[in-house]
């Protein structure tokens, strides 16, 4: 977790990681996320580096 909201999540195909906020839908349940939780995120196609978390799987 990194300050304003932001996380720091590495993906499994690679040993990259993205830096990512909650989607609107998922910060509206109050749903916490603790570290080694396995999230769907979305990649922003301006910036591979960023994104968005949808889903806590």
């Amino acid at each position: 977790m990194l300050p304003s909201g932001l996380y720091r999540v590495r993906l499994d195909e690679r040993t990259a990681q993205v830096v990512a906020h909650i989607a609107d839908r998922i910060g509206r349940n109050f749903i916490r996320l603790l570290v080694g939780d396995r999230v769907r995120i979305e990649l922003s196609p301006v910036d591979v580096g960023r994104g968005r978390i949808v889903e806590k799987l």
